[in-house]
């Protein structure tokens, strides 16, 4: 369990990370979210024990991150950190090596990874000679080759195609389901709302939203209908209390309303016309980050 407690980490007078407190569950994904200059990476480097914060403190498993338990963590750096002369055998044994592991175990869990990844016959192929969605699995597996108790993820998917991140997709459930603790951020909504069942929302380093994703879209209010049908009388519709805009998206209406009660009135308007299809869905985390963020980044 990772426990971050009221941290605080400025660098002169500019507070990069702004008493942040979160509880990071065995098994458990989180999203870390925020535009750049946020405070993310410094919050992953507090967190990782290369920098001390301010204020505050961060345990993990009730201790203190140190070089004694440093490596039990993993980590995904956005940009590439490999070292692109080596071969991808030589590579991980390196990292592998850091991390006090032996050679015959290094090998083992790398072929297993290799495999899972479907890039076998590259194991004695040098880095630079990878694809950058080939050298992004690597940058994977050196962060997870030690079989880390916390992970960090910072835009894992940066260079995959939809088929290697249905790969990625796999690997980091499973290694979830194994108990690992990861925190995931990513600029591409989608993916968080896929994995992540808590969340923060961080802007100039102070978390702006803080809980279950699912109570996030609860507390935010404002739904959407989504319509497809014939003859549908636009201006009555805005005309009714509650319904903030309609617009038409690729054949069918997008109604959106400030909360779900309006949903009600919105039915009686149409139900006698011919309606193919009528949901009423919650809001994107795209359209919560935007609504929240977009107006007090400036």
């Amino acid at each position: 369990m990772l426990s971050v407690k009221n941290i605080t980490k400025k660098y002169d007078k500019l507070v990069a990370v702004d008493n942040l407190s979160f509880l990071l569950e065995d098994g458990e994904i989180f999203g870390l979210l925020g535009e750049n200059g946020a405070g993310k990476t410094t919050t992953f480097r507090v967190i990782m024990g290369l920098l001390e914060p301010n204020n505050g403190e961060v345990l993990l498993n009730g201790k203190k991150i140190n070089y004694d338990i440093s490596d039990e963590i993993g980590f995904v750096t956005e940009e590439r950190s490999l070292l692109t002369k080596l071969t991808v055998k030589e590579q991980i044994e390196f990292y592998g090596t850091l991390k006090g592991l032996n050679r015959q175990e290094i090998e083992k869990r790398l072929d297993k990874w290799l495999e899972k990844f479907e890039i076998t016959g590259y194991k004695d192929r040098k880095i630079k000679e990878l694809s950058k969605g080939n050298q992004q699995k690597i940058q994977f597996i050196s962060a997870v080759i030690h079989e880390p108790k916390l992970l960090i993820l910072d835009e894992p998917f940066t260079g995959l195609d939809p088929i290697n991140v249905k790969l990625l997709k796999d690997a980091i459930k499973e290694l979830k389901d194994k108990g690992c603790s990861i925190i995931f951020s990513s600029h591409q909504m989608e993916y968080i709302e896929d994995f992540c069942e808590k969340l923060i929302i961080l802007v100039k380093g102070k978390a702006i939203l803080n809980g279950k994703l699912s109570d996030i879209k609860e507390s935010y209010g404002i739904k959407n209908i989504l319509v497809r049908g014939n003859n549908l009388n636009i201006e009555k519709l805005n005309k009714i209390k509650g319904v903030l805009s309609i617009n038409k998206i690729k054949g069918e209406y997008e109604i959106k309303i400030e909360n779900k009660n309006i949903a009600k009135d919105v039915f009686e308007a149409i139900k006698d016309l011919e309606i193919t299809k009528y949901v009423l869905v919650e809001p994107s985390l795209n359209e919560i980050f935007i609504e929240k963020v977009g107006g007090i980044h400036e």
